[in-house]
């Protein structure tokens, strides 16, 4: 069963976030305005060690006044790939320069209401360049043994969508449990 678009409008937009008004019609014919939530598309880093460790950061969100443990990740520029978001995401949040990148999965967290896509890549090693250039994204950057996120996930020490899809394909895909 397929919704209907009949039309859009913005009610609020900046660099960042669009609210829209959307005339959708429903398969039974209902039509109404929903709201839905433009967003620029997310780039997510896995970055992996040869030591079976990712490499993570604990930060404060303080939309939910939380700390939790997250991969890199930010937005995608204008005129950026993901896969290039990625790679320069590591760098500014760690100041670990990536190694090779490879896609691990995609996903849309909240298509209900946003149009947000999360491009999620596996790292295979870094190099470290420096201290990180963004100075307010995280407390702390370690390499965390693969083999305690599962425990991490359950204590609800990593609760961000990005992190948590990139992380459990990741524990899936190594066979870790």
């Amino acid at each position: 069963m397929e919704w209907k678009t009949h039309g859009e409008r913005q009610i609020y937009t900046n660099p960042w976030v669009n609210l829209c008004l959307v005339d959708v019609q429903q398969p039974d014919g209902r039509r109404w305005e929903y709201h839905v939530v433009r967003l620029r598309h997310l780039a997510v880093a896995a970055v992996v060690n040869d030591r079976q460790e990712v490499l993570m950061m604990w930060r404060h969100r303080f939309i939910t006044n939380s700390w939790a443990w997250e991969l890199p990740m930010g937005l995608v520029e204008e005129g950026e790939t993901p896969e290039e978001a990625a790679a320069r995401e590591v760098l500014e949040e760690t100041g670990w320069r990536p190694g090779p990148i490879k896609p691990l999965i995609y996903a849309e967290p909240a298509n209900g209401i946003t149009d947000s896509q999360h491009h999620v890549f596996r790292v295979n090693g870094a190099t470290y360049d420096g201290p990180p250039t963004e100075k307010n994204e995280s407390d702390r950057i370690e390499w965390i043994p693969l083999s305690e996120v599962r425990g991490m996930i359950d204590r609800r020490e990593v609760v961000s969508s990005g992190s948590l899809v990139g992380l459990l394909y990741l524990l899936m895909d190594e066979g870790i449990r």
